[in-house]
C-alpha cells in the first residue's frame, strides 16, 4: 500500500479544511491509499487540549486518515512563515525516513515548498504533487497584500518556478489555469502537461453530497425560515469571505438594485469575515434590520441555510490571478438548487453558466446591469432540479473530485517500477 502525506498550511478546524480537504482524503483512502494529513494549527497550545488532539486523531483514523499537526505562527508574517516552512520541512523529512512516504501532496505553494525541501533533505525521494489552489503571488498583489514586482512578490515567483520544475504532478482548479500553465493538447491528452508530460488534473472545488447535502435537511431549513421570518421573501444569499478580492460593495449594490425591483428581497450573508462593514453598508442603503441576516455559521449548517434561499451571489474581482479560482460557493449553491448570479472573468464560471444555463452573468458593475441581471434571473423560473443535476455532473466529490485525484495518483506511478 502506497503512503501519501498531504501537507496543508491551515488548521484542521477551518471550514476550508473540513469541506475541501478531509472529504478528498477520504476518497483517496477509499482507493486503497494510506493517507496522512499534516496541518498547522493557530494557537496550538492555547486552543487544543491534549485530550482534544487525541480525540480528533481517533475520529480521523475512523476515516482512514492519520492526522498530525504543528503550530502555525502568524507574526511577523514573512519571518513566521519562513520558520514554519523550516520546521515543517524537518518534520516531513523525519516522517519520510520513519514512515516510508511515497507521495508528498502539497496544498498550494507554502505546503508544496515544505515537501520539496523535505525531499531534498531525505535519502528517499517520494513523488511530489503541487496542488495549485491559485496563482498565489498574483492573488496577493491583486488583494493589496504584496506590492507587484516587489521583493516578496519576486521571491515567491522564483519559488513557484522551482516548484513547477521540481514537482512530479499537478492539480489545478480550472481549465483556464491548465491552459495558462501547461498549454493545450488534444482533448484526449488533457491529463498531461503539453511540454513535459507530467500528469495534470483539473479538479474544481467539489461537493460532498453524502455528508454535506443529505436529504433530511428539510426540518432545519423550516426552523431557519421561521426564525428569520422568510415567508413571502425572495432570499438572495452570499456565503464565504468578504473584502479583498471578494467584492463587498458591489454585492450590496446588487442587492440594493434588486430591492428596487422586488421589495421582498432578503439578504442572507454567511461569512467568517467581521460582519460590521457589510451590515453598515446594508443599513446605509435602505435595508431595515429585518431585511437581512449576517452571521458566521458552522460548515454543517450551511446546506440548511442555503435551502431557504432562492439565488446565490458570487462577486469576485476578475484578474489574471482569479482565472485560476474555483469558488467553493458555486457548487454549493447548485447542490442546493440555487441559480447563480456571478460576474464574468473568474475561473470557469463563465463557461459553466453559459453552457449549463444555471444562472446569470454580469459583465459590468453598475445599477442598470444589476437590474437587468435580476430581471433575467426571475425569468429563469424554477430551475432548481437543473442546478442540482449540474452540481452532480460537474462537482460531485465521489464521481469528479475523488475519481480525478485517484486517477492522478495512478498516472503518477504508471511508469514507476514500484
Amino acid at each position: 500500500m502506497r503512503h501519501t502525506l498531504y501537507i496543508c498550511y491551515f488548521g484542521l478546524r477551518e471550514p476550508l479544511v473540513q469541506t475541501q480537504v478531509i472529504p478528498y482524503l477520504r476518497e483517496l483512502a477509499k482507493g486503497g491509499m494510506r493517507v496522512s494529513l499534516l496541518t498547522f494549527e493557530p494557537e496550538l497550545h492555547e486552543k487544543w487540549l491534549p485530550d482534544e488532539i487525541d480525540a480528533e486523531k481517533q475520529a480521523m483514523a475512523e476515516s482512514s486518515i492519520e492526522w498530525e499537526c504543528l503550530a502555525y505562527h502568524k507574526r511577523p508574517s514573512a519571518v513566521a512563515t519562513a520558520f514554519d516552512i523550516f520546521v515543517g520541512a524537518q518534520f516531513i523529512s523525519q516522517k519520510i525516513r520513519t514512515n516510508g512516504v511515497d507521495v508528498l501532496h502539497g496544498r498550494s505553494h507554502v505546503a508544496t515548498l515544505m515537501g520539496a525541501l523535505a525531499r531534498k533533505l531525505s535519502p528517499a525521494k517520494p513523488k511530489l504533487i503541487f496542488d495549485i489552489r491559485g496563482f498565489l503571488p498574483e492573488e496577493y498583489a491583486d488583494a493589496g497584500v504584496w506590492r507587484e514586482n516587489g521583493m516578496i512578490f519576486r521571491a515567491a515567483k522564483r519559488v513557484e518556478k522551482w516548484l513547477m520544475r521540481d514537482s512530479d504532478a499537478f492539480v489545478v482548479l480550472t481549465e483556464k489555469a491548465r491552459s495558462i500553465l501547461f498549454g493545450t493538447k488534444p482533448p484526449e491528452e488533457f491529463g498531461y502537461a503539453a511540454e513535459t508530460g507530467q500528469p495534470v488534473e483539473v479538479i474544481p472545488c467539489c461537493v460532498d453530497f453524502e455528508h454535506r447535502f443529505p436529504a433530511e435537511i428539510g426540518p432545519q431549513a423550516i426552523e431557519i425560515a421561521t426564525r428569520l421570518n422568510l415567508q413571502d421573501r425572495f432570499v438572495i444569499t452570499h456565503i464565504g469571505a468578504l473584502g479583498g478580492l471578494y467584492l463587498t460593495g458591489e454585492l450590496v449594490d446588487f442587492l440594493t438594485a434588486a430591492k428596487t425591483v422586488d421589495p421582498s428581497i432578503f439578504a442572507l450573508i454567511l461569512t467568517q469575515t467581521d460582519p460590521s462593514h457589510i451590515i453598515s453598508l446594508l443599513l446605509g442603503n435602505g435595508f431595515a434590520r429585518d431585511d437581512f441576516f449576517v452571521s458566521k455559521v458552522q460548515p454543517n449548517e450551511i446546506p440548511a441555510y442555503l435551502n431557504v434561499a432562492d439565488a446565490g451571489l458570487s462577486f469576485v474581482k476578475a484578474t489574471y490571478a482569479t482565472q485560476s479560482r474555483s469558488p467553493t460557493k458555486i457548487p454549493e449553491y447548485l447542490a442546493a438548487g440555487l441559480p447563480i448570479i456571478a460576474n464574468s472573468g473568474v475561473g470557469d464560471v463563465d463557461d459553466l453558466i453559459k453552457r449549463e444555463g444555471v444562472g446569470i452573468l454580469i459583465d459590468r458593475f453598475d445599477r442598470s446591469a444589476y437590474i437587468a441581471a435580476f430581471e433575467r434571473l426571475k425569468l429563469l423560473g424554477d430551475i432548481g432540479e437543473k442546478c442540482r443535476e449540474t452540481a452532480k455532473t460537474r462537482f460531485d466529490l465521489e464521481t469528479v473530485g475523488g475519481l480525478r485525484y485517484r486517477r492522478l495518483y495512478e498516472r503518477l506511478f504508471c511508469n514507476d517500477g514500484r
